[in-house]
């Protein structure tokens, strides 16, 4: 079932540039498994990649940094709401 935004497609909604990161991050992390597990299979198969270890925890360390940005800049939610 594909990912929908229900609400307004509005650049200025925080809650609407919260979910956009999430996407972009959801799309990161699955280019990062395809691209490496597939590296890694040919590696096994083929020939050794003597940096395809240095490549990976490079990569994986951009992710983490990504996700980390994620969700410091994830919006707080306002007390007025939760009461009412």
């Amino acid at each position: 079932m594909p990912i929908r935004w229900y609400g307004t497609g509005d650049n200025t909604d925080p809650l609407y540039r919260h979910f956009s990161r999430i996407v972009n991050f959801t799309l990161h992390a699955g280019a990062f498994v395809a691209v490496n597990s597939g590296l890694w299979f040919v590696q096994s198969m083929r020939h050794p990649w003597n940096h395809l270890d240095l490549f990976s925890e490079i990569w994986l360390a951009a992710l983490l940094i990504h996700l980390a940005v994620v969700l410091k800049l994830r919006p707080v939610d306002d007390a007025d709401s939760r009461e009412s």
